[in-house]
């Protein structure tokens, strides 16, 4: 299996853990918590097929309804075994959240502590997916800048510096790659699995996300045994770049000790 292109940051015998980003954007996602996870642990960044530095190429077959959420989840776990992790820490922002939530599910022993970010069991009605996929398909991503600032961010308009640098990711985008990921986001629903899942677990949700909104983290953290609920006040989809420090500290708190940091905006649920 041809490796999905990702960065390695912190200690070598840091604890193993798994940043996965939402579609469309980059591993450059999670660079607002970096320095902070990055202290004790051996922190993965991955981008997904057609995103960044991870070629189209990767899938088996990007051709409409062929990819799933299941195959993108053996990616990580290529990942983890090409790094020797027989267990890791996993944080997914979104389709990242989904591939996390997949391995809890059917590679329980693999998942020592899961983290969903804006996220879902299940991503709203297929063909809402497929006609994305399709636009995209035809027009390349693109056609989606117009929309998708208003998903992302709460005031799109504050949108600079890693903001900016996520929409130009997605201009940059593969057309093939990015459809697929939405073909696997169409296809997924874990929502009537979600009690197997035995890793702690915490979930987050931004307040004023429309993507994936605060009643999604709700299903999940009914679902999943002993989860955890914080929601981040103000935040859209990419509550990590727009509220950092909340999810910054809410991730510090779920793994251990906030090293001083407080979590304010942040409501735990």
């Amino acid at each position: 299996m041809t490796l999905l292109h990702h960065r390695l940051d912190g200690p070598a015998d840091g604890v193993p853990l798994v940043l996965g980003p939402s579609l469309g954007t980059s591993l450059a996602v999670w660079e607002p918590q970096l320095p902070a996870l990055a202290r004790h642990h051996r922190v993965l960044r991955y981008d997904l097929p057609g995103h960044g530095g991870s070629a189209t190429d990767v899938l088996a077959d990007p051709a409409p309804g062929r990819t799933t959420v299941a195959e993108l989840a053996a990616h990580v776990l290529a990942l983890a075994d090409h790094h020797g992790w027989g267990g890791f820490r996993y944080a997914g922002i979104s389709l990242g959240g989904a591939l996390g939530t997949q391995l809890a599910v059917h590679r329980p022993g693999r998942v020592d502590s899961l983290a969903l970010v804006c996220s879902s069991a299940r991503f709203g009605e297929p063909d809402g997916w497929r006609e994305r996929a399709a636009l995209v398909r035809t027009a390349g991503t693109r056609a989606l800048l117009g929309a998708t600032p208003g998903r992302w961010f709460a005031a799109p308009a504050t949108a600079t510096g890693t903001g900016s640098r996520l929409l130009a990711d997605l201009a940059a985008a593969d057309s093939a790659g990015y459809a697929a990921c939405c073909d696997a986001l169409g296809a997924f629903d874990l929502r009537t699995e979600l009690h197997r899942v035995a890793a702690p677990t915490l979930v987050l949700a931004g307040s004023r996300d429309p993507a994936t909104p605060p009643a999604h983290a709700h299903e999940l953290a009914e679902g999943i045994p002993g989860a955890s609920l914080v929601e981040i006040e103000g935040a859209a989809h990419l509550a990590g770049v727009e509220r950092s420090d909340a999810v910054t500290a809410a991730l510090l708190d779920h793994w251990g000790p906030a090293d001083g940091r407080t979590d304010e905006g942040a409501v735990r649920v």
